[in-house]
């Protein structure tokens, strides 16, 4: 369950890969919110979009929960320059900021908006436009951050993988040692 000095263990793995597929679907189904014009399929989708954003939420909050109380993360690896483990450092301290930017201003927008009775208390109110709240800026800017992040991220993981083949990608998965 734990990591070792040289691989994330079965429940960082698990984070990991389970917050990777569910913020995809998330900007998917985000931006697929944004360019929809029927209120039904929008208010579908939102629901999902929402529901996926608080799991986000509570994964990445887990996630900071095991590492401080219960894990190490391993070593970095040696074959890389101080440089590129100081850059993997800060970009995953972005997809921390920017995570919980993203779940505050979309919370925000629900909470402004009304939206979160209508998308979970069956309220029957069209869905405002989430255009005219203040939280929606930094929402859309942010999916964007993600975006960015996530192409740097496995951008350098498939770096490691094919370029420098040091099993960087083996690391953060499960079995072997």
């Amino acid at each position: 369950m734990k990591s070792t000095s040289g691989k994330y263990g079965s429940v960082a793995v698990t984070i990991h890969w389970l917050s990777a597929f569910l913020i995809l679907v998330l900007l998917g189904t985000g931006f697929r919110a944004a360019a929809t014009t029927d209120t039904l399929s929008k208010e579908e989708i939102l629901t999902i979009h929402a529901s996926l954003g608080i799991t986000i939420l509570l994964l990445t909050v887990a996630r900071l929960v095991w590492w401080a109380l219960a894990d190490r993360k391993p070593v970095a690896l040696a074959s890389s320059p101080a440089w590129q483990n100081l850059l993997a450092k800060f970009v995953h301290g972005l997809f921390y900021i920017v995570i919980f930017g993203m779940a505050a201003s979309g919370i925000g927008m629900l909470v402004l908006s009304g939206a979160g009775s209508v998308l979970f208390g069956g309220a029957t109110a069209p869905l405002a436009d989430f255009s005219d709240y203040a939280p929606r800026i930094p929402h859309g800017i942010g999916a964007r951050v993600l975006l960015l992040l996530l192409a740097f991220h496995i951008g350098g993981a498939l770096f490691h993988q094919f370029i420098k083949k040091d099993g960087s990608i083996a690391r953060m998965w499960y079995g072997g040692h």
